[in-house]
């Protein structure tokens, strides 16, 4: 196992077994079961699942862009990592229901264990200091892995503390393992995988929001109520769709630091993404009157992620690639967004028609430029 060359972007079949796997992130919170009946102490479980998915998923993919050599033995172990994935959004129910953790972390400890035999095969081809690097992080995700099988074993009381804990544990592993090199990594790689996985989360979305309708029609037969939400959610997807795809991005991506910091900064893309599909199911329940809170606070739930993932954009995307008016579209669009969650059963189609009008504007400025 060598590393993909820097100069050279892997083949285009390349990542796509992660992403399969990849793509249970969303599924276990973004369906029917996650509704408006959601305590608000469920916050930071919804907050782990999305981390456990998503830093799982980041690890793969940039060991990928280094690592990616597509043989036997790599293939085999991307299966044990899909099987881990599965299992673990197999137990997401019982950790909202339960607080269960048992079934999630055996999946996630699946799915690392897989990722420290990446890195041993990667450190058995290495020399030097990159070989070193290598056997760092399988030792660190290794260690890791006995902390959360600790955590299963451990009184319900303790756990918020010690979790935070092995969290920060998982994040230092790749500062230390690349404190003295860091290994090689391709733009267009990295930027056509987390666009890959942005579609995902938008279908995942679509997807949510397509049963609530259904559902709800089958239920109260009350089409006329729901086709205000229904068209305006399909805005918001379409538009989140466009704008993150209006402009290339991997020429910003230029160095580690830019690279990682708009890594990460795709979790807040991934779960804003994820939370337009939970909203739009809330603002169908409050359509159809079955939702225990008020329009207001059901649009709430549509607009203020959908101005996130605006802003979110505009931040990691937009901002570096647009000039003059077109710099100001995108945060302004999410300031509108916001706006409309005043007008209450309304306000989801409003928000969809300021998102396509904030498309409308962008390309017709884009036109000017040309």
């Amino acid at each position: 196992m060598r590393r993909t060359a820097p100069t050279g972007c892997p083949t285009d079949h390349h990542g796509h077994p992660a992403l399969t796997g990849a793509s249970e992130a969303p599924s276990g919170f973004t369906g029917r079961g996650f509704n408006v009946g959601l305590p608000v102490d469920r916050a930071p479980r919804v907050g782990c699942a999305w981390l456990v998915h998503g830093w799982a998923w980041m690890n793969f993919t940039w060991f990928a862009s280094a690592y990616d050599c597509d043989d036997v033995p790599y293939r085999v172990t991307t299966l044990v990592q899909i099987a881990g994935v599965l299992v673990l959004a197999a137990g997401v129910p019982r950790l909202f229901a339960t607080q269960d953790l048992t079934l999630s972390i055996a999946g996630y400890v699946v799915m690392r264990l897989a990722m420290v035999t990446q890195w041993l095969r990667a450190a058995a081809s290495e020399q030097g200091e990159a070989r070193r690097v290598a056997v760092r992080y399988a030792v660190g995700i290794a260690l890791c892995q006995v902390g959360w099988v600790v955590v299963v074993l451990l009184p319900d009381a303790v756990r918020p503390v010690v979790i935070p804990l092995g969290v920060l544990c998982e994040l230092a592993v790749p500062v230390v393992a690349e404190l003295r090199m860091q290994t090689s990594w391709h733009p267009h790689h990295i930027a056509e995988r987390y666009g890959l996985f942005t579609l995902i989360v938008l279908g995942e979305t679509v997807a949510a929001a397509t049963v609530a309708v259904q559902s709800a029609v089958d239920e109260h037969e009350e089409l006329g109520r729901l086709l205000p939400v229904a068209i305006g959610g399909l805005l918001i997807c379409f538009a989140a769709w466009w704008i993150y795809f209006a402009r290339p991005v991997h020429e910003h991506l230029r160095s580690n630091r830019q690279a990682f910091a708009w890594g990460y900064g795709h979790y807040l893309v991934f779960g804003a993404a994820a939370a337009i599909g939970t909203g739009l199911e809330v603002a169908v329940e409050s359509a159809v009157h079955q939702a225990e809170i008020s329009a207001t606070a059901a649009t709430a739930t549509v607009t203020v992620p959908t101005a996130l993932y605006l802003l979110t954009v505009w931040l990691l995307h937009s901002r570096h690639t647009k000039t003059g008016a077109a710099q100001a579209l995108a945060p302004t669009g999410a300031v509108l967004v916001l706006a409309c969650t005043a007008l209450g059963g309304s306000g989801v189609l409003a928000a969809g028609l300021v998102c396509a009008l904030t498309v409308a504007v962008g390309v017709l400025l884009h036109s000017r430029e040309g």
